[in-house]
Parts: C-alpha cells; structure tokens; sequence
C-alpha cells in the first residue's frame, strides 16, 4: 500500500496560496518521472548490510537530545525505518513491532534489548514529529526511543543499514526491515514484511542473549511475490504496484455512517421534544 503523506500538507499548501502551486506540481512531476524502487537492487542491498558493522551517527530524540547510535552498543537493538506522514504501512508496522515488543519483553525479559524507529524523511521528520507518532501509539517504553538524523546524515545512515526508497507522488516506497543488530553493532539478520511477530524475533534474539552465533539467512529475491516488503501493494499478475483505497474507503464508510446515525439520533432527538413537552404540561395541571 501507497503511504499518503498527512492531509496536513495539503491544507498547509492552499494556505499558502496560488503561488506555491507551480512548485508543488513541479514536485509531483518530478517524483512521477522517477522510476520507482528497483525491488531487487532494495533486497540487494539490503541483505548485503548483514554482518556490517555500522559506523556512528548521530540522532536527535524525542526530547531534541543528541544520541549517538553507539550508546546502544552493549545489548541486541532492533531498527525500523519510518516516516510520520505515512498513511497506512509504517503506523501498521509499529503497531505490529510494538505487540512483537510486548511479547518478548514477557519472554525474555524487560531491559535485555533496545528497540529504536528512525524518521528518514527529513525535515519533517523531527523530534516533535516523531514525539507525537510514538505518541499515538502509546509508546513510552524506556527500552524504545525514536530518532531524529540530521538531513545531510540521512545517505549515509540508510547505505549503512542497507535501507533504500524511493519518494513518489504520494509518499514514498520504502523496504519494509526490521535490522537485528548485535551487541557489538553488526546487523546480524534482516526481517521483513508488514506483519511482524514475536516469533520471527524470538529465535534470533535469543541466540543473541545467550551469546551465541545468529546464522545468516539469504533471502530470495522471489520472497517479494509472496510478503509484502515494500510501502506499496504489490500486484503480481501485472507485475507492477498499485495503489490500494482500502482503508480510504472503510475510513470514509465509517465516517459516513457516524454522520447519517447523528443525524438519525438528531431527528428522535427533534420530534421528542414536543411529545415531552406535552407529557410535562399534563403532569403539571
């Protein structure tokens, strides 16, 4: 599925006026013209960041505190890439990280690993941004942070991990990974797909506790007409990515329906009154 950027954006350019229009459908055009993500060359590079160890970068956190990724050096970390004006596909990942979390944090303890979810599209993707993401989600775990790179950084921070996309005219199309990162800062294991679970994290991690080694599983490039791994639906039959109004529509069906029962309850609410009315004049005679 399309991740949509927030209907904020929109608003923000009719604000703005007419004379931002010709940037913003220059924008459009431009993103419409690149060719999207090379899904081979993004599971590529992807699976070649296993058994890299990862050099420093620097973040913000929630608070606009500086955070270098080293301070997480001493236990297992896991690492999902985001970006808060996703629509659908990242909130549905941290929703599904965050019950994976929940699980393992029941089975192999709280505090044994470090979980963080970097924001790459900068710079909207800022401290405050991200504050209010995890927010929404309730996400308050101190074994959780979401951070915040400089926009210079962002190149070099995603080679590092392996991380490739693509921005498109609605938003961006993105490896769905989660990277499994050891004590000593090497990726050890990439995992990918939309539902993530406790048992796709628990056997690696816990090998990782337990200082034993986490074999490198290679994954085939096949593995992307089967799971979903990037921020878009991909269709087979056509060979292409499509965009799915799935939840559009449910949100509008839902909205719909809200409106036409208050309107419903309105109306009761309405033709009452009078009969109350009329009920309390006899009672007061």
């Amino acid at each position: 599925m399309f991740c949509f950027r927030p209907f904020a954006a929109l608003l923000l350019a009719w604000s703005i006026g007419a004379g931002a229009l010709p940037a913003a459908a220059s924008d459009a055009s431009e993103a419409q013209s690149r060719p999207g993500l090379d899904k081979t060359l993004a599971l590529r590079a992807s699976q070649d960041a296993v058994g890299r160890e990862l050099g420093e970068h620097l973040f913000r956190d929630r608070s606009g505190r500086t955070v270098a990724l080293s301070t997480y050096r001493g236990k297992p970390l896991l690492v999902s890439f985001i970006y808060t004006g996703c629509f659908q596909i990242c909130p549905g990942t941290t929703r599904a990280l965050q019950i994976a979390v929940e699980a393992l944090q029941k089975s192999v303890g709280p505090g044994q690993f470090n979980v963080v979810s970097i924001g790459f599209n900068q710079p909207e993707d800022s401290p405050g941004a991200l504050k209010a993401f995890a927010a929404q989600f309730h996400i308050n775990s101190d074994n959780w942070e979401f951070l915040s790179p400089r926009g210079a950084d962002v190149p070099a921070l995603t080679r590092d991990f392996g991380f490739l996309y693509e921005p498109t005219p609605a938003g961006f199309d993105h490896v769905l990974q989660l990277s499994l990162v050891d004590s000593q800062g090497r990726i050890v294991r990439q995992i990918y797909g939309e539902q993530l679970n406790a048992a796709d994290l628990g056997e690696p991690l816990r090998l990782l506790l337990a200082g034993s080694p986490v074999t490198h599983e290679r994954v085939l490039e096949g593995l992307f007409e089967r799971v979903r791994l990037v921020c878009t639906v991909y269709d087979p039959k056509t060979g292409s990515y499509r965009v799915d109004y799935t939840l559009p529509i449910q949100i509008a069906g839902g909205v719909t329906f809200f409106v036409v029962m208050m309107v419903f309850f309105f109306r009761e609410w309405r033709a009452t009154r009078p009969r109350a009315r009329r009920r309390q004049h006899l009672r007061g005679r």
